[in-house]
């Protein structure tokens, strides 16, 4: 037991060298419930920015594909959680020293579709010794990232690992001096311990505590529960059909970004897909309403909401008034609107505007028949379930209202 003894004395070390005077330190053996809510109350976010800080060794296989059904469905939570905030995700993934990488980054994007690229890539493996490089990634998490430096944003990192951190790593910054900075600016620390490995409990419970998150211990496997709905296939089938309304545009590596993005839309299973749908239904332009004293009982219309985040969808940008077609170089656009003439071009680009509009008016049906079905199925459970995403989403609920 010589692990958990040494990870014993690094907490009580850490919490003593952290606390001021008269700030007591937390128990050991006093974990921060997943209901008990430690973090300020801040006002309303206009900004939300989450970084995931994930083991990839081998370990951690179950949770890291748990991770992947279920990335769309944490971040439609953070959009259901505070629907007029930009929502922008992050993705550190660590290891060890002598690993493929010791950290893999992507940075803070609104590119949701990136993220997920990004975590459909990783692999579980290595990892020969116990220890991980979590020091290393939870300042890369902290210090290196492109958060905002607002008060109307809100900054939340979720540490989600299963082995405590390498503390002889003479260059490794330590946890508890990136957590300093962590407070300083305003980033909230959730440590997210995957197993019950006691000498990792010890450790996670005190970055919590420093953090100023939550403790949360989930089983090894992630725990992720899918929830099919007879909606699922459905909403697929309109997700493809809104993919034949894409126009890639722009210079030769954003056209080939779009059609990687629309690739991992097709290969998605249905439930991600429908988390996926759900997700941007909801962060869809919405018709403004009439300004006041206006004699009309009609709204503006709203530009169709985009089949994908980032950049590089010539119908959504059209839409929305972001693009000029007649300004684009010739092959910087889709392969099919090069030859036509400037009119016929334009009328190509209305057909689709005009054609996902439709789609998206069905899909948004479907959205909301989809998530009354998931309420109803959820509600049938004794108590809250102890997965990855369900435990993340509770905890975002908390912190970003």
């Amino acid at each position: 037991m010589i692990m958990i003894s040494r990870a014993a004395g690094l907490a009580a070390l850490a919490l003593a060298a952290f606390a001021g005077p008269g700030t007591p330190a937390a128990a050991d053996d006093a974990p921060i419930a997943p209901g008990q809510a430690v973090a300020p109350e801040l006002p309303g976010a206009a900004r939300v920015e989450v970084v995931f800080v994930l083991d990839t060794t081998g370990s951690m296989s179950g949770l890291i594909d748990g991770a992947k059904k279920k990335i769309w469905g944490i971040a439609d939570e953070i959009r259901k959680a505070n629907p007029n905030a930009e929502i922008r995700l992050g993705l550190v993934g660590y290891r060890d020293r002598g690993d493929l990488y010791v950290t893999t980054v992507t940075d803070l994007t609104s590119d949701i579709h990136a993220v997920y690229g990004k975590l459909i890539e990783f692999r579980a493996q290595g990892g020969g010794d116990w220890p991980e490089s979590v020091n290393e990634a939870l300042n890369v998490a902290v210090t290196r990232l492109a958060w905002t430096r607002t008060p109307e944003t809100r900054r939340i990192v979720f540490l989600v690992g299963d082995a405590p951190p390498h503390m002889d790593y003479a260059q490794d910054i330590p946890f508890t001096d990136t957590l300093k900075i962590a407070e300083r600016d305003s980033i909230l620390v959730n440590a997210v311990q995957a197993g019950a490995a006691q000498d990792t409990a010890l450790v996670w419970r005190t970055i919590a505590s420093l953090g100023r998150g939550r403790y949360i211990p989930i089983p090894q496997s992630g725990g992720v529960v899918v929830i099919e709905t007879p909606y699922d296939q459905q909403i697929l089938q309109l997700q493809l059909r809104l993919n034949s309304t894409v126009l890639p545009y722009g210079p030769a590596r954003q056209q080939y970004e779009v059609h990687g993005k629309l690739r991992l839309r097709e290969a998605a299973p249905a439930p991600a897909a429908s988390d996926m749908a759900s997700f941007l239904a909801r962060a869809a332009p919405r018709p403004a309403a009439p300004p006041p004293g206006s004699t009309t009982q009609t709204a503006t219309l709203a530009p169709p909401a985009p089949v994908i985040t980032g950049e590089g969808d010539l119908v959504a940008d059209v839409a929305a008034g972001r693009a000029d077609p007649s300004k684009i170089k010739r092959e910087e656009l889709a392969p099919e609107l090069r030859d036509l003439s400037e009119a016929d071009r334009k009328a190509a680009i209305e057909a689709k505007v005009k054609e996902r509009k439709a789609l998206q008016d069905e899909l948004d049906g479907l959205v909301a028949k989809r998530d009354a079905a998931l309420a109803t199925e959820r509600a049938k459970r004794a108590s809250a379930g102890d997965g990855f995403d369900e435990v993340v989403q509770g905890v975002i609920r908390d912190q970003v209202r």
